[in-house]
């Protein structure tokens, strides 16, 4: 990897696209449609701190985000070349510097992708995800989300769009629109940097007041070797934001 080449691409992506941060959650990732091996399990660890972020839970009795560690272990199984089932066990939280430690809620994701999606210049899915949730993770005790992936490759660039629909099943209309994107520059096969975009504007009966809408960028930067890493930093861009999140994810096959 160049690392002049890497400084002058990360400015030019950060200027790009704005990300919202909103609840509390395990995993901030885009789905890129890329899945185990048919037989292969695949173990996925997810965490995001943040340093500096709302003094106030998102509903009574919830999680506060500032200075909390949230994270899950993300077990996945390749069922075949176009069919991955994975769950997130388990959910955990830590809070008050170290001083809580909560884990409570679990979730299990089908995933259906256009087999071979690295190999294509474009590629697509869907994801279906059914969550039990602690109290304290969400106001519901049962949430699911049903995220499209779309894709597309061009030059030493990735686009990828998850058009996500959040749910509580608590009717079609409180159906929550949260989109996320990824803008990808693959500096060599094993090396990216990336801005990803998440955004949440609300039910989709009627979104919220763009001063509800929390925004901020994130940077990130991966490694795709037998171990793939990926390290992200984000920046709330309004007061409704948390200032300041850092992601690691660490992924690695069982079967080797």
């Amino acid at each position: 990897m160049r690392l002049p080449r890497l400084l002058l691409v990360c400015p030019l992506l950060l200027a790009a696209i704005s990300l919202r941060l909103s609840a509390q959650t395990d995993e901030i990732q885009v789905y890129n449609a890329e899945i185990a091996e048919p037989g292969e399990f695949y173990l996925e660890l997810h965490n995001n701190y943040t340093p500096d972020g709302r003094r106030e839970p998102d509903f009574p009795g919830g999680v506060v985000p500032n200075h909390t560690l949230n994270g899950v272990p993300e077990w996945a199984y390749g069922v075949n070349d176009w069919l991955e089932l994975g769950t997130y066990f388990a959910v955990y939280s830590v809070t008050d510097g170290a001083q809580h430690f909560q884990s409570e809620s679990w979730k299990l994701r089908t995933l259906f992708v256009v087999p071979h999606a690295h190999e294509r210049k474009f590629f697509y899915g869907i994801n279906f995800e059914w969550s039990k949730n602690a109290d304290r993770w969400e106001p519901t005790p049962y949430s699911g989300e049903i995220r499209p992936i779309l894709g597309t490759r061009f030059g030493s660039f990735d686009f990828i769009f998850n058009p996500i629909l959040d749910t509580g099943f608590n009717g079609l209309r409180r159906l929550d629109f949260a989109p996320c994107a990824r803008l990808d520059y693959n500096l060599s096969p094993k090396w990216a940097v990336a801005i990803e975009n998440y955004s949440d504007y609300g039910q989709i009966h009627r979104f919220d007041d763009p001063d509800n809408q929390q925004q901020a960028v994130w940077a990130v930067i991966d490694y795709n070797g037998k171990t793939s890493v990926e390290f992200g930093v984000g920046h709330g861009l309004d007061h409704a934001s948390d200032q300041w999140v850092v992601k690691l994810m660490i992924g690695f096959s069982l079967n080797r």
